[in-house]
């Protein structure tokens, strides 16, 4: 697999993108630069999705630089140790509390190797991530396109990407789920830049950032 570790793999596959889809031209022109935003593979990275889900960018930004000040370092044992009155002065929604425990110990019980998955096919990867209570394939594919850096992801559930799509092809209704995990198949096997590319063109026309927090 090759993965997505640079900018230049990132215009590499810009320009496979439009090269095979003439309608990417205009969604470049206006998204302008499309950032790499890789993470490190591990708990911290997966933890910081957890806590962005179906939340603004400031709003999740608040909280995980809280938890961090309070969790310090981030590790799974350190977060259990923390206990619940620390995850709640932190922001922490009861859901999201129970999440981040299942997953920390996970880890902590050697259940789950996050820097192992990075190197399986996405779909063997996601069920396995999936497995934990919380973790939906959303959060699994996050966190497989940034921390793993895989090429060909699309996360078709993210509501800023429909929204792109939908303003991008003048859709009359913005493309739900389904339809837009069907669209994005002909972009294969660059699903990944594509992802970046549409939030990039989401954070141009709404004046926004719409990239799940890292």
């Amino acid at each position: 697999m090759q993965r997505i570790d640079s900018l230049e793999d990132i215009g590499a596959g810009l320009d496979a993108l439009i090269a095979a889809d003439k309608r990417l031209v205009h969604v470049r022109a206006i998204a302008h630069a499309v950032p790499l935003r890789r993470s490190a593979p591990g708990f911290e990275s997966l933890a910081s999705i957890i806590v962005g889900q179906q939340l603004s960018t400031a709003s999740a930004g608040a909280i995980w630089a809280r938890l961090k000040q309070i969790v310090d370092p981030l590790t799974p044992e350190a977060f259990i140790a923390c206990g619940e009155e620390g995850w709640r002065i932190a922001g922490l929604s009861r859901p999201k509390q129970r999440t981040l425990l299942a997953l920390s110990e996970a880890l902590a019980d050697d259940r789950l190797d996050l820097h192992g998955l990075c190197d399986l096919p996405a779909e063997e990867a996601i069920g396995q991530l999936t497995l934990l209570k919380g973790i939906g394939p959303w959060t699994a594919e996050v966190y497989l396109l940034f921390a793993a850096g895989h090429p060909d992801i699309f996360p078709a559930g993210d509501v800023a990407l429909q929204a792109a799509v939908g303003h991008a092809f003048s859709y009359d209704i913005r493309p739900d789920a389904p339809a837009l995990r069907a669209l994005s198949r002909q972009w294969a096997p660059w699903r990944g830049v594509a992802a970046r590319l549409f939030w990039a063109y989401y954070a141009s026309i709404k004046g926004r950032e719409a990239t799940p927090v890292l």
